[in-house]
């Protein structure tokens, strides 16, 4: 059993975002469709000048990057984190890839065996 880690999240107030939990990445990635899908304008996006090097190695160009609220967890075991996205225009299984930054900003402890992520809030593990 060698599953990825994949959860849902509220993003941007789209709810059951399928999110790909990566401690690899080193960004955090959102991908075109998914912000079409949330009805942001293109106008919304920032420039962004660096390119990403993509899973095959290739280099992939942002398309912008944009600030999003991310919701993670349920009921009163909730962090709510505003996110630096980077829009990128390629196909994925995926609508988000949450990489080690964010996941270490809300002291995540993932388990890719048990395919679950723990973090802590005001009121227990979320």
């Amino acid at each position: 059993m060698n599953n990825p880690l994949v959860v849902t999240m509220v993003v941007g107030n789209n709810k059951n975002i399928r999110v790909l939990i990566d401690n690899g990445s080193s960004t955090d990635i959102l991908f075109v469709a998914a912000f079409h899908q949330m009805g942001n304008p293109m106008e919304k996006l920032q420039p962004v000048q660096s390119p990403l090097v993509g899973f095959s190695g290739e280099k992939v160009q942002p398309l912008g990057a944009i600030d999003l609220p991310v919701t993670m967890g349920t009921n009163l075991q909730q962090v709510v984190k505003l996110i630096w996205f980077l829009v990128v225009d390629c196909p994925s299984a995926y609508n988000v890839i949450l990489g080690r930054t964010t996941l270490n900003s809300i002291k995540d402890i993932t388990s890719t065996y048990n395919l679950v992520v723990k973090f802590p809030t005001k009121h227990g593990n979320g």
